[in-house]
């Protein structure tokens, strides 16, 4: 446990990515082997069931500490974090027990279904014995919510350096159906687990954003077009008799879609396919908000069905007739697809992802512009000789999407953030005017730099109106551009409006409150992308 914990302090306190890497480098070199595998499971976003809720454990944190409940609750405000609240707030530890990380992860997982008098005997003994730092990690390790910087590349490439093993053959490894309990890290590693379900997925490629010139790409022939669609990434697999879908999120999402079914029997064994899961009504894809109605249910009804059908656009094949063909060129590849594409009986269901026709950058530059009318975001750009990798890789792979939408919003709320932005008020919520009203309409984190964001706290410091546990009212005065790709009607938002992906795009400090866009604006904005 201690090992983690000065692992998750180098992490929290760096933000280069070599420092990172070697960090992990060194905590996977020696730590305990059964500790290593749990520790990949929750940077890759494997959570356990939470043991106990945190009302229970805010409850017993007030109750050891002697402190009033509002006190409690000012130090929360303050600190930002209920776990490191609590670490802080309970009195020394009268004993330090230096316990392996997975005997924690085990133990916490046998209180589930147990009593509270169990479960609070438990974790007040697990508090009187570890260092503030190491009760940190404690406490996050039962809500299951880390927030560290480190991306699944990072964590790959660190675990490739360490055990001197191919990155995509760590990242294909990582994915998919694993328990840390019932797997060793070596393992883990060399991936002797790999495609002894038959469910087993592959790691997506990923492309980079456009931010170059198109023409810098060179020779228009080098290159395919295809459409960016805004759905669910997807991967079906076909192997001995079964079909398995898979999200880019790692999810099994089979159940969720009754519509692609049928390619359990018209797709031959040893088939993965790569594509986009879509609303398509009528031939036509629809916006995403459509296919939110299907997202995260255990069972469709048949108003779902009807209201939100799904397809599935196929961008590219990876394994056919039981055969890896990632190392194959993306020519190569969309020609196997495009036969077995033409095989399927069901053709406006699972439908091959048209490649764009264009002669010159500029033409695609014109092409790009009608996206929205197809509810597309852009345009993929992919070399014709690039194979499939694991992951991002410069240079093969592109997105050209459409400029965002944008607004012009006020902030009216501001939070803490975590980690390393723990005391700074980085999270906020902003608004439009809705006649004398300010209504919200978006929340986001992401957008300033690091002395804007120093410059934002402050201003939250010195103009805070009221409080609500970690969240400050502050005088609507400060303006911010923001940006987002879609807006949809939401009953869940006191706008009815909800903006898909919001981010902030620029600190507009050359306008007023007063000049901040309207909610009407908005609803023109949606009425125009439903027409």
């Amino acid at each position: 446990m201690k090992r983690f914990s000065e692992l998750i302090q180098q992490l929290e306190t760096s933000n280069k990515t070599n420092d990172k890497i070697a960090a992990l480098v060194d905590y996977f070199s020696n730590a305990d082997d059964r500790d290593k595998p749990y520790v990949i499971a929750m940077f890759t976003g494997k959570k356990p069931k939470r043991p106990v809720n945190t009302a229970l454990l805010r409850s017993w944190a007030t109750e050891l500490s002697g402190i009033p409940p509002w006190l409690f609750q000012e130090s929360y405000s303050s600190v930002g974090d209920l776990s490191e609240t609590i670490a802080l707030v309970l009195p020394p530890p009268e004993k330090i027990t230096d316990r392996k990380l997975h005997e924690w992860i085990k133990d916490l997982a046998a209180l589930t279904g147990k009593p509270d008098d169990v479960k609070k005997s438990f974790i007040l003994d697990a508090w009187n014995s570890l260092a503030t730092p190491e009760r940190f990690i404690f406490n996050k390790l039962i809500s299951g919510n880390f927030r560290i910087g480190v991306s699944h590349k990072m964590l790959v490439n660190a675990l490739a350096k360490q055990s001197d093993t191919d990155s995509n053959k760590i990242m294909h490894s990582i994915m998919g159906k694993w328990q840390p309990e019932a797997i060793t890290y070596e393992e883990l590693i060399e991936g002797a687990h790999v495609n002894t379900d038959n469910s087993w997925p592959y790691p997506f490629c990923l492309a980079y954003a456009l931010e170059m010139q198109p023409e810098e790409l060179g020779d228009v022939n080098d290159w395919q077009a295809e459409w960016k669609w805004d759905g669910i990434r997807g991967q079906i697999v076909k192997r001995n008799g079964e079909l398995f879908i898979w999200s880019r999120g790692e999810e099994l999402v089979t159940d969720q879609f009754p519509e692609l079914h049928f390619l359990k029997d018209e797709l031959e064994d040893g088939t993965v396919l790569d594509g986009e899961i879509l609303s398509i009504k009528d031939g036509n894809v629809q916006v995403f908000s459509i296919l939110q109605q299907r997202l995260n249910r255990k069972t469709i009804n048949k108003s779902q069905l009807n209201d939100a059908p799904v397809g599935f656009y196929i961008y590219d094949l990876l394994e056919h007739e039981t055969q890896d063909v990632r190392g194959k060129t993306m020519s190569e590849r969309r020609t196997l697809l495009e036969e077995i594409v033409s095989k399927l009986l069901t053709k406006d269901v699972a439908l091959l992802s048209p490649v764009i026709t264009f002669n010159s950058w500029a033409e695609l530059a014109e092409i790009r512009q009608g996206s929205r009318e197809m509810n597309s975001e852009g345009i993929m750009l992919k070399r014709k000789d690039s194979l499939y990798h694991s992951g991002r890789k410069r240079g093969d792979w592109w997105k050209w999407k459409i400029n965002p939408y944008t607004v012009d919003t006020v902030m009216i709320y501001a939070q803490k953030g975590s980690g390393r932005r723990a005391n700074f008020y980085t999270d906020y919520t902003f608004a439009v005017r809705d006649g004398e009203k300010l209504i919200t309409v978006a929340k986001a984190y992401s957008g300033l730099t690091d002395k804007e964001i120093k410059e934002v706290d402050s201003f939250v410091k010195r103009n805070s109106l009221e409080k609500f546990g970690p969240v400050r009212t502050v005088k609507p005065e400060l303006v911010f551009e923001i940006a987002f790709e879609g807006i949809a009607e939401s009953k869940r938002h006191k706008a009815g409006l909800a903006l898909r992906f919001p981010r902030i795009l620029r600190w507009r400090k050359d306008k007023e409150a007063e000049e901040i866009n309207t909610l009407e604006d908005l609803r023109q904005l949606l009425n125009s992308t439903l027409s």
